[in-house]
């Protein structure tokens, strides 16, 4: 029986208190993702809502919640039923929301499934083992997906291994809640200490741990925002954390009580770390790009930025709207089922999306394909076409164009080519190099208007603001339209602002915007515009290095610093 047609009552719900992590939503287990698929209800704090999210089913009940514990009745005896809000709705305001154990019970009534999703693991968990014990007091079967702790995950993040070849010992200890008999015992110890703690009391725990006869001079690492692309970390003794932390001019600090992971022991030693600090040495770590591009066009440009360790920064800077006069796609379309056509070439992935819709609309699908050629320009095309249910004959060799479609075009053949025409479904905006390439060719062209692209409206204001201002690392620019509508729509971004484009063209019309071209891809692909971008961050990293100054990115430059435009 599935959990939808379950009958109502307490009995039939079912809990699943998930470990979401320390912060990086690739850290999350099969087992985590399983569950968020399937659940109805998903309960957490909103820090660990960003985590999971992603992965819960579309039309799921979100609750926002703050941690705290179980104290009374429960759920049937007067217990106020929790607020229930979706993703964009602030925090609920009923006492209930305050008692996360009361939220799961009731939000497991009637048979619902709940995932109640905490910060790094259950286990580890304040009050996790509490509301455990509230279910099964109301007789709510539950079960445990555990999660990557933050006091393992981070220092694995922030390039720290806790033990060695010698397997020396290794305690933890969380500062917050620590008696005098803890600190006594791990200051005596000679091996790794991991210390949860927040970034103001950083201090006050490595005087704790020197009071329990540890040395001074021992090495210590501090991280903020492990797992994350927020992530940093100082490396200083118990000693000198305070001055360290002074310097960089991170306390005294609004955010001083921002949770911090601290790792002691030699282990932590800075020239061990500076060779195993793999994540912060990514490419483009903490680097945030703006793509402007539509979210589907941008899903795995986006994906290749994360990669890199980057943020991207999805902008539409146009929008896809149907033909004014539908008509000749509709005749298009039916001509392609009755034969007219022997090939129909594909240039975007909007076009292929045109026809998918006029498909369906018709009640077609991809069998009306058959007999046709189909041909595609660009990986992202293929794959949308391969999505449909359609393998393209023809995918240019080289350069991913029309240009480069044409270089593969046969020439029409009336012995092998029973009909001579072709189907173009394309934007109205579209050059005419292919449609002239293919009558040259000796083919007769149906160039048909399948989609409008009208300029998106603008940011929101905060956008703006960061284009204009500095606040974004860098831009990729994917077209010369992408450029023309980016400064339309939100003005041009700030001088120190990293420009990076796909091809000479765009280039030029970037330069004509007043803009200085930092990185070109070396062929007209996404994905090398973004591999170019981020060989570029290596080497700016190196000549920092090299300098003997701290690696920033291009938005930490001083305000008003201007770039030289290459000569």
């Amino acid at each position: 029986m599935s959990p939808t047609t379950l009958p109502a009552g307490p009995e039939h719900g079912h809990v699943t208190f998930l470990g979401a992590g320390p912060g990086d939503p690739g850290l999350l287990t099969l087992r985590a993702v399983e569950a968020l698929a399937n659940a109805d209800v998903l309960v957490a704090e909103h820090e660990v809502l960003d985590v999971v999210r992603t992965h819960a089913r579309p039309g799921v009940a979100v609750v926002h919640t703050e941690a705290g514990p179980f104290s009374g009745p429960l759920p049937g005896t007067g217990t106020p039923h929790p607020t229930i809000v979706d993703g964009t709705s602030t925090t609920a305001g009923s006492p209930a929301v305050r008692d996360a154990a009361h939220l799961v019970m009731e939000a497991a009534r009637g048979g619902r499934r709940v995932v109640r999703a905490v910060s790094g693991d259950p286990g580890l968990d304040t009050y996790a083992a509490e509301e455990m014990l509230a279910c099964v007091a109301a007789g709510v079967p539950f079960e445990v997906v555990p999660g990557i702790s933050a006091a393992v995950g981070v220092p694995a993040y922030a390039g720290v291994p806790l033990r060695d070849a010698q397997g020396a010992d290794v305690r933890f200890i969380d500062a917050r809640t620590a008696s005098d008999r803890c600190w006594t015992e791990v200051g005596v110890s000679d091996g790794t200490v991991v210390v949860s703690t927040t970034l103001d009391s950083v201090a006050a725990a490595a005087g704790e741990l020197v009071a329990a006869g540890r040395k001074p001079d021992t090495p210590m690492t501090v991280t903020v925002a492990g797992t994350t692309t927020r992530q940093r970390t100082w490396s200083a003794t118990l000693g000198t954390i305070a001055q360290t932390l002074k310097q960089a001019k991170v306390l005294p600090s609004p955010e001083g009580g921002r949770p911090v992971i601290a790792v002691v022991g030699e282990r932590s030693a800075p020239a061990q770390r500076d060779q195993l600090a793999w994540f912060e040495s990514k490419p483009l770590f903490g680097w945030k790009v703006l793509v402007p591009r539509t979210k589907e066009q941008a899903a795995s440009l986006s994906d290749q930025l994360r990669s890199y360790g980057a943020v991207p920064h999805e902008v539409p800077t146009i929008a896809v709207e149907p033909p004014r006069t539908p008509q000749q796609m509709e005749r298009a379309v039916k001509g392609l089922v009755t034969g007219r056509y022997e090939w129909i070439a594909f240039t975007s992935v909007n076009a292929v999306k045109a026809v998918r819709e006029k498909f369906e609309e018709y009640g077609l699908d991809a069998r009306a394909f058959a007999g046709i050629k189909v041909a595609a320009v660009g990986e992202q095309t293929a794959k949308a076409l391969i999505a449909f249910g359609v393998k393209p004959d023809l995918v240019p060799s080289g350069e991913q164009s029309a240009a480069g479609l044409l270089e593969d075009w046969p020439p029409y053949d009336p012995v092998f080519d029973p009909i001579d025409r072709v189907f173009l479904p394309r934007a109205d905006i579209a050059t005419e190099t292919l449609v002239a390439g293919l009558i040259e060719l000796g083919w007769e062209v149906d160039d048909v208007t399948a989609y409008r692209t009208v300029r998106a409206s603008p940011p929101p204001a905060e956008t703006r603001e960061a284009i204009k201002g500095g606040g974004f690392d860098a831009v990729l620019f994917t077209s010369s339209s992408t450029v023309r509508n980016l400064v339309g729509i939100a003005g041009k971004p700030h001088n120190v602002t990293v420009i990076a484009c796909i091809g000479p063209a765009t280039a030029k019309t970037a330069e004509e915007h007043g803009l200085r071209v930092d990185v070109m891809a070396p062929e007209p692909s996404a994905l090398k515009l973004a591999e170019a971008l981020a060989e570029f961050g290596l080497r700016r990293r190196a000549a920092a290095r090299e300098a003997g100054d701290a690696v920033s990115r291009p938005s930490e430059r001083r305000p008003g610093a201007r770039r030289r435009r290459a000569t």
